[in-house]
């Protein structure tokens, strides 16, 4: 069978000097001459011309040496075409082929720029700037970097004293003319859209479909500082923060797990296509979709990501800055994070897929759902009551070892009327249980210090708010 490596074509032509340049700029491969597309061997008449003439059209043509070698099968003649891995580009008739999978690719505008600059072992985010200057970068998100450096253990406390030009030359952010770099603008720059007008991040909340724009935000300030100002913007605006308690601590965290949340944040950023469209987020009711720009690195599926595998920035400066500031790994683990962090919480793990020349994740939003549904219950007036209590009776089992009896009778008598002053509570739980007027104020007084409940309004009008519940 046809694959990475390997090719069958019953007769020779010369179109097929393009599979040459395509296998020579992936990683080799070999094409079988006079053999069908199931690998069952046909033969051919003229294989001793050929060759001859393969070896002269390589080289003509692409300046390249190619091992043919004559082999036969029940009498049959056919070819052997071996095309070693080249660690230049190679070049047929003025275009540039790649082997990816069993297919030929011909590389143009983004695509061939990448590979180029891959070939010759660069990354774009090195080129240089020569109008910028120090002047150009922030200081201050210099600063963030430098202290998450030190906390993260990758860099010494004595970074901190370095002024500018040391440390964009330690981290190799100028090039030896003393130009600083695409890297240095983006990660650091006061002004990143001067030098990249695609380099923000975008977030848009919708209703029903993408038809359906509620409202949306554009993220474009210092790279170091980005997954900070996205986590911000997301937990004010689109993201729910479901309450929960640990001991007399009241939790509100995001609705997804923040630690997984911002791994897909950062690989977003790190490896995105920066000369292509903008990073994507659409938050629905039900989902997220974030969508990044820049195909996966050459060989490399969903599958390869999911598993153990190397780390192949494509901003390799970037890249570096980022691990050194603690935000990412190096050893390719971004996405067994992931999954570990959604798992631990008891939620599905993002899905990752190709789609449109990009990179894209879908999270399902659960938490937002089921408080969606909680609400639901609690604004039909034929069960409010009942859907409180319920609500109550299961706050109550989730933090049993926290609450003390008293608190767990004033809940619930709360639930069925949240209108009741301190006397009332204390009466109506001491048909049950005596205790007195002065027990149910301290009581009410620890549970408002705990952030469980809330008096609003006036002392006659006023009422209780049981923070818990859906709002």
């Amino acid at each position: 069978m046809e694959s990475q490596t390997t090719e069958y074509k019953q007769q020779w032509d010369d179109k097929y000097l393009a599979y040459i340049s395509g296998f020579a700029n992936a990683q080799g491969g070999t094409i079988y001459v006079g053999v069908d597309d199931n690998g069952i061997v046909k033969g051919l008449s003229n294989a001793k011309k050929l060759m001859e003439d393969i070896p002269n059209k390589v080289h003509d043509t692409m300046g390249m040496i190619v091992s043919v070698n004559l082999l036969q099968d029940n009498g049959l003649e056919y070819i052997q075409i071996v095309v070693p891995a080249c660690s230049m580009p190679i070049t047929y008739r003025g275009k540039y082929y790649f082997r990816s999978g069993s297919t030929l690719q011909e590389l143009g505008g983004v695509a061939l720029h990448d590979f180029l600059l891959q070939k010759m072992n660069l990354s774009w985010d090195a080129m240089p700037l020569p109008t910028a200057t120090f002047d150009d970068l922030d200081r201050s998100a210099i600063d963030y970097f430098l202290h998450c450096a030190v906390d993260a253990k990758r860099l010494s406390s004595a970074v901190l004293h370095n002024t500018t030009p040391q440390v964009i030359k330690n981290l190799r952010l100028m090039n030896d003319q003393g130009q600083l770099t695409m890297a240095a603008l983006l990660l650091f720059g006061k002004d990143i859209l001067k030098w990249c007008g695609n380099a923000q991040f975008r977030i848009g909340r919708f209703g029903v479909d993408v038809a359906d724009l509620i409202t949306q935000d554009s993220i474009a300030c210092p790279l170091i500082l980005m997954p900070d100002r996205i986590i911000e913007v997301l937990r004010s605006k689109y993201l729910i923060t479901p309450i929960h308690y640990e001991g007399l601590l009241r939790k509100e965290p995001l609705e997804l797990p923040e630690e997984g949340l911002r791994e897909i944040l950062c690989n977003a950023i790190v490896h995105r296509n920066y000369m292509g469209v903008d990073t994507q987020m659409k938050v629905f009711n039900d989902h997220i979709t974030l969508w990044n720009d820049g195909g996966l690195p050459t060989n490399f599926t969903i599958e390869t990501l999911m598993n153990e595998h190397e780390s192949r920035p494509r901003n390799k400066l970037i890249a570096k800055v980022f691990h050194l500031a603690g935000f990412i790994e190096t050893w390719g683990r971004g996405y067994e994070k992931i999954t570990k962090a959604f798992v631990s919480e008891g939620l599905q793990v993002p899905v990752f897929a190709e789609v449109r020349g990009g990179i894209s994740a879908t999270i399902k939003r659960e938490r937002f759902m089921e408080q969606e549904g909680k609400k639901e219950h609690l604004d039909n007036e034929n069960c409010t009551k009942d859907c409180t209590i319920n609500c109550t009776k299961d706050f109550i089992k989730e933090n049993e070892s926290e609450l003390t009896e008293r608190q767990k009778d004033i809940l619930l008598v709360l639930a069925e009327d949240n209108t009741l002053s301190a006397p009332k509570i204390a009466l109506k739980i001491a048909l049950k249980k005596p205790v007195s007027e002065r027990t149910i104020k301290y009581e009410l007084s620890i549970l408002q210090k705990k952030g469980i409940i809330r008096h609003e309004g006036g002392r006659k009008l006023g009422h209780w708010k049981l923070l818990f519940l859906p709002s």
